[in-house]
């Protein structure tokens, strides 16, 4: 897994494709740089990028990665949700990061173990990022829930995949790692562009073009 299968876009922030540290070929950690901004936002979106394709029967667990505390060996993380077949994208909540930086956990483990972990975020609680439902390779659309949300995703995955087109000829990299990003003008052009796209012809979208 040497190519980049992640993008993230932390509200307000460049897009991030290039994982900070990879401890294992299936274990991907993204440093988020804090935010400068004085009402910082609180989400994250996270999607595969596109023409990428997770290995069968596997999915993408997302973590948020807090340092340990006094008396504990290993830093700790909280489980966000999931993205990988049926949900190539989501939305995830971080919490305010103003002078702090946030480290995010992408784990492909198998899609059954993420799936019922995300329907245990479900029934506790209502967050974004944990609604929807990941289809395990080779399982069929019988569910009213999969059958209710195709439209929406599908929206969403042209939205991501017309951004990313846009952005990445913008790329760049920054830092000592060589971080790959994209300036925050670009993010800002390529919506002015989408937003009048969008009022001249409201369904390009539903085209697939």
């Amino acid at each position: 897994m040497s190519q980049p299968l992640f993008g993230l876009v932390p509200a307000g922030q460049p897009v991030i494709t290039t994982p900070t540290e990879s401890p294992t070929l299936t274990t991907f950690l993204f440093a988020i740089p804090p935010s400068s901004s004085p009402k910082p936002s609180s989400h994250i979106v996270v999607f595969l990028l596109p023409g990428v394709l997770l290995p069968e029967g596997t999915a993408a667990a997302i973590y948020l990665v807090t340092p340990a505390g006094p008396n504990q060996a290993t830093p700790n993380s909280k489980f966000l949700g999931g993205i990988g077949p049926g949900k190539e994208s989501a939305i995830f909540k971080l919490g305010a990061s103003a002078g702090q930086d946030l480290v995010l956990g992408i784990s492909v483990e198998p899609a059954e173990s993420v799936a019922a972990r995300m329907g245990e975020l479900g029934a506790s609680a209502s967050s974004p990022g944990t609604s929807g439902a990941l289809v395990p390779a080779g399982a069929g659309c019988n569910s009213g829930q999969t059958q209710s949300s195709p439209s929406a995703l599908v929206l969403a995955q042209r939205i991501i995949k017309n951004a990313f087109n846009f952005l990445s000829s913008f790329s760049g990299t920054a830092g000592p790692n060589q971080v790959e990003v994209v300036p925050l003008k670009a993010f800002e052009e390529w919506w002015r562009k989408f937003e009048s796209r969008v009022r001249t012809d409201p369904g390009f979208l539903e085209r697939d073009d």
